[in-house]
């Protein structure tokens, strides 16, 4: 799922690409994707891009005053094409493309484009055409962005307080909470505080306020650093090669040596390395103590 630093990145890449250039038309392939009808998703044909930023995991391509909003959610993905096809995108539900953005540039031989797409058969990728980002619910309800300067230590210590015993791992992905972290960055930045995924979020003392404090600016900071002028078919490499627990069950911790573990979820996992954040001892895996009944 790209979370805070790939959405950054594609923002940086995408403001480069369009910026002071026409959107000449707008294919709509996945009609489910499409959340809004006023504006028409047809507003936006003939428009010149205006910029492209970033809310939580959102991204935002504003074109003369209407904001093209994506979120794309677990499979999704964008992909800058050289040269689209001249036909329109048609719907086809074998086909991860939900939608297509053509670019009219007389500077181009060819016509550019962006292709947004989302593999896989669960469906969540959501487009939205609205005057003003707030009208998006995802967006109205988002947590401070803990790259802000607003995002102080204080901030986080009474985000921490007011959560009271859920467990830190929940805290930190929950959008409403904070923006723009979800499952593999809280397992990188838990790793890096030393923290148990399980740790309830109101029994942190003062160090370890600070400890997580710093976890999630260094980590998520360091993660925008390295993302910052790569391309976007560059990003998903570069965010799995420098992952330290999350999606790396069984191999070694890189700080320790210890085995990296896993705890199964309906819908997702976690992983994290007992030696560095639980004392040495593995978390009850719910998912598989029920098979063993």
């Amino acid at each position: 799922m790209p979370e805070l630093p790939e959405v950054e990145a594609l923002a940086q890449d995408l403001r480069g690409r369009l910026v002071d250039r026409a959107i000449a038309r707008i294919d709509l392939a996945a009609f489910s994707a499409l959340k809004t009808f006023d504006p028409p998703l047809q507003s936006l044909h003939g428009t010149l891009v205006e910029d492209v930023t970033r809310h939580g995991k959102f991204l935002d391509i504003t074109a003369s005053g209407t904001h093209l909003i994506v979120h794309l959610a677990r499979a999704g993905w964008i992909r800058w094409r050289d040269d689209v096809p001249a036909l329109p995108a048609r719907p086809n539900s074998k086909n991860p493309l939900a939608a297509r953005v053509v670019i009219d540039d007389p500077d181009f031989e060819t016509t550019p484009g962006l292709d947004i797409t989302e593999a896989g058969t669960k469906k969540s990728l959501a487009i939205y055409v609205v005057r003003d980002p707030q009208e998006v619910p995802g967006i109205a309800r988002l947590g401070p962005d803990p790259l802000d300067d607003a995002f102080t230590i204080d901030v986080l210590a009474g985000i921490l307080q007011s959560e009271g015993r859920k467990q830190i791992k929940g805290v930190l992905r929950h959008q409403g909470t904070i923006a723009g972290i979800g499952n593999a960055y809280s397992d990188e930045l838990l790793h890096a505080a030393r923290m148990s995924p399980y740790k309830p979020a109101s029994s942190l003392d003062e160090a370890e306020v600070q400890t997580l404090y710093d976890a999630i600016r260094t980590v998520i900071g360091a993660a925008v650093e390295r993302s910052r002028g790569l391309a976007a078919s560059e990003l998903k490499g570069e965010k799995k090669s420098h992952l330290a627990v999350h999606g790396r069950t069984g191999q070694a911790c890189p700080v320790c040596g210890d085995t990296v573990r896993e705890v199964s979820f309906a819908d997702s996992s976690l992983q994290y390395c007992p030696t560095c954040q639980t004392g040495g001892k593995p978390l009850a895996d719910r998912r598989m103590s029920r098979l063993l009944k």
